[in-house]
């Protein structure tokens, strides 16, 4: 073939192939071979392709809904054994909730003792149940049987909730009732008449007070425990000196009260001989300032079960008192001065602290019947009365 016959037949074979005439010779192979599809063939082909992805995607989706139903019923038992307290091992724990807590930091403490397994679900549904609207700050004993919404209701607390004003006050060791109240309403927690109004009538269900005296707050005097506190402001009177009441409680353990048992005195005598240590101590003498005390109601000696206590004397004076204590205000006739009376006074003078207490039940063993303040700001202790002048002769 010329050279100008091949390049005619080149052009017309390429032309050919763009046209989507041109179809390989075939060999009966089928490599190259077969004819030219027809659109309704073409579209019968895409319609099957398509019916089998189709049902590749459907296997898929089904295997895919299924094995997710099976983790998801899984995952959802478990949630909803934790949720309702189902199959947990009995357990009590108390939980602490301050003002500075949140549902984050409750839901932590409940997964740390032990009373819940899925913190970010608590959250959630502590979120869903408004739970910072309900708990509040305090003490709450809780245990493994209580569901989700039992353990928000048992943090729960009438008088206020996480949302409210609250106020963190110290009660210094010593202070007297009326000092305490003067105290709560500096701060806000109430007004002076509401919490002496509580005081002195409310029925707080403790043993220890004595319901007889209703009508006058000595009768939590020695009982409202000196510490640290958070108050809501605006509280409940009654849930604010209960607090302190409750703490009280709560530090007579079982082995303290074994000893107060053992002292041959009434837990009423052990406080009020713990107040009037509190009263007089410097710190670091409250074993021998005890230890005079026992020795002066015990034993006549050259004090003839006279206590002589100032602090007890300025107590009975109340509003009468004009420091410093003289000879003439030692005189004066109340149940509390101890010049006069022999023995205890007939209530505690001061809320006492633990150091106070433990003093009472357990102080030195001395032959002291006598101390006295001296120009070192240190309490200084005699065995006679001679001594005893003769160190205050040395003070002038």
């Amino acid at each position: 073939m010329s050279d100008e016959r091949q390049y005619e037949t080149a052009r017309y074979d390429t032309r050919r192939v763009r046209e989507g005439a041109y179809h390989a010779p075939s060999d009966g192979r089928g490599a190259g071979g077969g004819q030219r599809l027809s659109p309704s063939q073409r579209e019968a082909l895409r319609r099957k392709g398509r019916r089998r992805r189709f049902f590749l995607r459907f296997v898929l989706w089904i295997v895919f809904v299924v094995t997710a139903s099976l983790v998801l019923s899984g995952v959802g038992w478990l949630l909803a054994n934790d949720f309702a307290a189902f199959n947990k091992e009995p357990l009590t724990a108390t939980i602490q909730v301050t003002k500075d807590d949140d549902l984050g930091s409750i839901a932590d403490k409940l997964k740390d003792e032990g009373l819940i397994e899925y913190k970010w679900f608590f959250k959630l549904f502590g979120k869903v149940a408004h739970a910072e609207d309900k708990i509040g700050v305090g003490s709450y004993e809780l245990n493994t049987q209580m569901d989700y919404n039992a353990l928000i209701n048992g943090m729960r607390n009438r008088n206020g909730s996480l949302n409210s004003a609250t106020v963190r006050v110290a009660i210094p060791e010593g202070y007297t009732v009326r000092q305490i109240i003067e105290l709560l309403a500096k701060y806000g927690v109430n007004t002076e008449e509401e919490l002496t109004e509580a005081a002195q009538n409310y029925d707080f269900g403790y043993t220890f007070l004595d319901d007889s005296k209703k009508g006058s707050i000595t009768r939590l005097e020695g009982y409202l425990f000196p510490d640290t506190y958070e108050f809501y402001v605006g509280g409940k009177p009654s849930a604010a000196l209960n607090k302190l009441l409750a703490n009280f409680s709560a530090k007579m353990t079982p082995e303290l009260r074994e000893k107060v048992d053992a002292s041959g005195y009434t837990l009423n005598e052990i406080v009020t001989i713990a107040s009037l240590i509190e009263k007089e101590t410097d710190g670091t003498d409250r074993a021998n300032i005890a230890s005079v005390i026992y020795n002066r109601l015990r034993n006549v000696g050259q004090t003839y079960h006279l206590l002589q206590i100032d602090a007890s004397v300025i107590y009975g004076l109340g509003d009468r008192f004009t420091a410093p204590l003289t000879k003439a205000q030692t005189e004066i006739d109340t149940p509390y001065n101890t010049y006069i009376h022999e023995g205890l006074p007939p209530t505690p003078i001061a809320n006492p602290g633990l150091a106070s207490l433990q003093a009472a039940v357990e102080p030195n063993e001395t032959s002291y019947y006598f101390y006295a303040l001296g120009k070192d700001g240190q309490h200084h202790f005699s065995k006679t009365l001679d001594e005893h002048n003769a160190f205050l002769n040395s003070q002038k």
